[in-house]
């Protein structure tokens, strides 16, 4: 196997070409502290909402396993794709924590779309709990530091 750069943009190489502007930006990310539990029924509940208003069915948003995704409109592209809908954010959880049968949330995120929409971590989180109105604590949410470079890693 042999490996070749690649210019972004640029000319294929082994029948390779990357589109411009394919790497993202990174998203704007922050951590619920303490991280926001959630008990059986009311993560039920969530889920219950958020998929009677989902990108299928003229809504806003997208369950899964990890999360709730929030999106500026439903999806509209062929065959179910999303289309001209732009991922605005997302509230990320881990199921059976602390204990069985609760949910924890432990962060909420903001695509570079959502930031440029006037999206907040905050604004997303409540957003997403204000599908079954669940009281948010903005003082629960914190923008993560990042840890000290280490000088000796390169």
């Amino acid at each position: 196997m042999a490996l070749h750069p690649v210019p972004l943009g640029g000319p294929s190489l082994a029948g390779l070409t990357l589109k411009p502007y394919a790497v993202a930006r990174p998203a704007l990310s922050s951590h619920v502290r303490p991280a926001l539990v959630l008990a059986e029924r009311e993560s039920r509940a969530l889920l219950e909402a958020s998929s009677l208003h989902d990108v299928s069915r003229a809504g806003r948003f997208s369950a899964g396993p990890a999360g709730i995704q929030v999106w500026d409109r439903p999806f509209d592209g062929p065959g179910g794709d999303h289309g001209s809908a732009v991922h605005l954010g997302s509230v990320d959880w881990s199921y059976d924590t602390p204990v069985k049968h609760y949910v924890t949330i432990y962060r909420a995120m903001v695509t570079d779309a959502g930031v440029q929409s006037g999206q907040t971590t905050l604004s997303v989180l409540q957003t997403v709990l204000g599908l079954t109105g669940i009281p948010l604590d903005g003082a629960r949410v914190s923008m993560p530091t990042p840890p000290a470079r280490d000088p000796f890693r390169r």
